[in-house]
Order: structure tokens, then sequence, then C-alpha cells
């Protein structure tokens, strides 16, 4: 059977007087592990290497002083915890001030009473190791916690796009899409992130939980009969407005949702309202600058950020991309027609940003390209490959 013996406190003891040193180590060698330094050079070296459970302190000594010394100590992030103890024959108040308001735990004056050293090197020791197991028990305890998030995260992402593929997988032509313009909306996000009007919403939480929730834009879709949502030509007008639903379809289920999450204390999203944001996008992302849009007739800055990117993206990719009623166009073809709806279909501000950023859309374009085939439609690769048409 293995036998563990305690392991024994370390002390670094330092004073540039051999006497005092074996004096001092004498009287702690039978309780404690022991170092022993007689200059600040050394007692620094071996403080960084050894990381000692506590320093006892000599003020008087060449070159650099005691103080100098715990100055050097508290400064480095290696050695600022441990707590250090001044041993003196400094007896006056100011000096026992000074080397408290230096950080030291404590400060004891010669001649030394061995009873009263030890009793107060117990103290501090003990302190110091209930203080070390805190940290440590916190370190451990942020590491669960911030492995649990992300972990939570993961499968909050993951239900996000099973959500979406609801409506998804009724349409067989949107392939990629989600994936497409969740990245869409995350880069332009990114961009305005500094722009006036948009740089006290867009914080980096604010991007992440866009990026989340934009799968979720079409969610309403499933409410959608599949003779409307498949049909291969135009819509009639009485289809059209049956179309017309699916954003507040999608918002309702939404907030169907946020009441489960509230009864249940489910967090979605962290300090950032997820729901909220979602909500937006998806029930505003078919609203047009100039009022025209649906489901709300909202105009201009009445339409949430979240909603005028996502339409940015979600416009851009459904023009490239083949659908059952259309082939794809070029990029080209697609960027006009964005250019085209600046300041009525569109905010101007964003299609600018789109026209900034039009070789990192295809390059999105590219990465999630549904086939080989659809890669080479959706993308006029002459184009790129000399640089923007546009812009």
């Amino acid at each position: 059977m293995d036998i563990f013996l305690p392991v024994k406190a370390s002390i670094l003891v330092v004073d540039d007087e051999i006497t005092n040193l074996s004096l001092v180590a004498g009287l702690l060698r039978e309780h404690y592990q022991v170092k022993v330094a007689k200059d600040a050079e050394r007692a620094m070296a071996l403080a960084q290497r050894e990381q000692p459970d506590l320093i006892l302190l000599d003020v008087m000594m060449p070159l650099v002083d005691g103080y100098g010394l715990c100055r050097m100590l508290k400064a480095d992030a290696l050695t600022a915890t441990i707590p250090v103890i001044f041993l003196t024959s400094q007896t006056d108040a100011e000096n026992e001030e000074l080397g408290l308001s230096l950080g030291a735990v404590d400060y004891i004056t010669r001649p030394i009473r061995p009873g009263i050293l030890l009793s107060r090197v117990r103290a501090h020791l003990s302190e110091s190791q209930a203080a070390r197991a805190m940290r440590v028990n916190n370190e451990y305890l942020e590491f669960e916690v911030n492995k649990r998030a992300k972990q939570l995260t993961a499968m909050q992402d993951v239900t996000i796009l099973a959500m979406a593929s609801l409506s998804e997988t009724r349409d067989t032509d949107t392939g990629n899409h989600l994936r497409r313009t969740q990245n869409y909306v995350r880069l332009l996000a990114r961009y305005m992130q500094s722009k006036p009007g948009y740089s006290d919403y867009l914080n980096d939480e604010v991007v992440d939980v866009l990026y989340r929730c934009a799968p979720l834009h079409d969610i309403g879709k499933v409410g959608i009969p599949d003779r409307i949502l498949l049909k291969p030509g135009r819509y009639t007008q009485e289809e059209y407005e049956l179309m017309k639903r699916h954003p507040s379809l999608g918002r309702d289920a939404l907030e169907s949702a946020q009441r489960v999450a509230g009864s249940s204390a489910i967090q979605l999203g962290g300090p950032a309202d997820f729901f909220e944001i979602a909500k937006e996008l998806v029930q505003s992302h078919h609203e047009k600058w100039d009022g025209s849009g649906y489901p709300q007739g909202l105009k201009g800055q009445q339409i949430p950020i979240a909603a005028r990117l996502m339409a940015i993206a979600d416009v851009y990719d459904a023009l490239i991309s083949p659908r059952v009623y259309k082939p794809a166009m070029l990029h080209s073809k697609a960027a006009a027609i964005i250019v085209e709806g600046r300041g009525s279909f569109f905010a101007p501000e964003l299609v600018d940003a789109f026209l900034a950023l039009q070789n990192e859309f295809q390059n999105i374009a590219r990465h999630y390209a549904d086939t080989e085939a659809d890669l080479a439609e959706k993308l006029d690769f002459a184009i790129s490959a000399i640089g923007p048409e546009m812009g």
C-alpha cells in the first residue's frame, strides 16, 4: 500500500547576515522546507523558480534593500501573490507602515521570539494556502463554465440549423443557402461596426447573435403550403399574399419559443437578446427602404438593422442561386440589381458596403457552393479574376 506524506510548505528566507539566516532557518526547518538567499538578485531568481509559499525578508540589505525587493516581488506576476513578512531590527512605526503599504502581510521585529515567529508564519501560511486553494477552485470553475458555455452554444447552433432546415428541406433548390447567408450577414455586420448609425448597435456580441440567428430568416415557410412554396412559375396575387405571411409566421414561432424558454429558464444568446434580434430579422427582412415591402410596410430607419443586413444577404444569394422558377445569375448581374435597389429596396449605406465587399461575398459563395456546376453558374469568374466590375 502506498503511503503519501503531506508536503511541507516552503519558505524563502532573505537576509545578508549569515548568522540571521542560520538562526531563522534553524527555527523553521523542523516544520517547513527552507531556502535561503543573501541578496535581492538571488532571492528574486529563487522566488520566480521555486514559487515558495511564504517569504521572510530583512529590510537592511546592500544594493537593493528589503523594501526594494518587496516592490519587485509584487510587480512580477509570478511572485505577486506570495505573502511577504518583514523580519527586521527596524522597530519604528514609519518603517512598519512602509513595509505593510508595499504589500507585506506582517512586520516582525528583532530580537526574534521563536514562539511568536512560528505562530505568525503558521497563521499566514494557513491564510495563503486557503487563498491559493480558492484561486485554483475559481480557475477550475471558470474553465468548466467556459467549457459548458461553448458546449451549450454548439448545441444551440445545431438546434437553430435544425429548426431552419425544417423550412429549407421543403425547398429543394436552397442547398447551402443558410450557410452562405449567415456568413454574408456577419461580413456586412463587421464592416458596418465602425459606421455611423450602426456602431452603437453592432458590438461583437450582437454580430455573433446575428450570425447565429440568420439561418432562421425563413423559418415561417413551414406554414406555407407546398403548392405555393414549390410552385415552378409566378404566383397568382392570392398565392403571393399567402407567401407574404411567412415573415409573420416565423416571428410568431419564435415568440412561442421565447415563452417556452422564459418559463423553463433556458438562456439563448447571452446578454444580447437572441430572441428579440431573431424576431426583428425574421419579420422584417422583406421590408424595403422605400416602404413598399412587407409585412408591415416599414420605411427607412424604421427597419431594424438586423433585417436590413439580412435583406442584402438573402436577395444576393437568391439571385446567384438556381430556383425552380429561374436559373442562377452571374455575380455581375446580381450586383447590378442590388445597386439598382439602392435607396428603394435596400439601405443605401449597405449597398455601398456590399460593393466594397464584393470579392468576399463571392469567396463565401464559392466556399459554400452547392455543387461544382452551381459554382460555375453563379459566379462570374472572369470578372472576379480582374477585380469587381462595379464599386
